[in-house]
């Protein structure tokens, strides 16, 4: 099997310190490197549509309700995993560029709902395909049984980990 960066760094610690098990911190690097060159390889995909990543995540996150294509701000904050001053910038700048517009809910005017603009469904139409064109690429060195086992295993680790934090907090 072909060694990678991890496995020169694994080496390493096995011969200052034989006495580790460094298998987990081999995988968590992994995950941690894939993860830089994922976000790298989705906002090149982004650039012909002059659309960054966090603007995808909000235009995806309405888009994926359905009709009306529309989720409360706070609602569209916890979706991202934002904070809602994060939210409010982020919907300050998509509201400037056309793509998303603020309303008053109906039952309470303080409440915020944010819907996705005809320009914005275009847009974000666009953005997923060039994303999943991204995605496909970047795992073309597995095949489709190995990917879905990879999901599976991704999953079971994301599911303990969310249960972890739950814990913790």
């Amino acid at each position: 099997m072909e060694k990678d960066v991890v496995d020169d760094i694994l080496d390493q610690w096995s011969e200052e310190r034989p006495e580790l098990d460094t298998a987990s911190l081999g995988i968590v690097i992994r995950v941690m490197a894939l993860y830089r060159s994922f976000s790298r390889q989705a906002a090149k995909a982004l650039e012909p549509l002059d659309l960054e990543l966090f603007e995808y995540d909000v235009l995806s996150a309405l888009r994926r309700r359905g009709r009306p294509f529309a989720l409360s701000a706070t609602g569209l904050a916890r979706d991202t995993g934002l904070s809602s001053g994060a939210m409010t910038n982020r919907i300050d700048k998509l509201e400037g560029r056309g793509l998303v517009r603020r309303q008053h809910g109906r039952a309470d005017r303080r409440s915020v709902i944010v819907k996705l603009t005809a320009a914005g469904q275009r847009v974000i139409d666009k953005a997923i395909q060039f994303r999943l064109d991204a995605a496909n690429d970047s795992l073309q060195g597995l095949g489709k049984r190995q990917q879905k086992q990879l999901a599976g295993l991704l999953r079971k680790v994301i599911l303990h980990a969310a249960g972890n934090n739950r814990h913790s907090s």
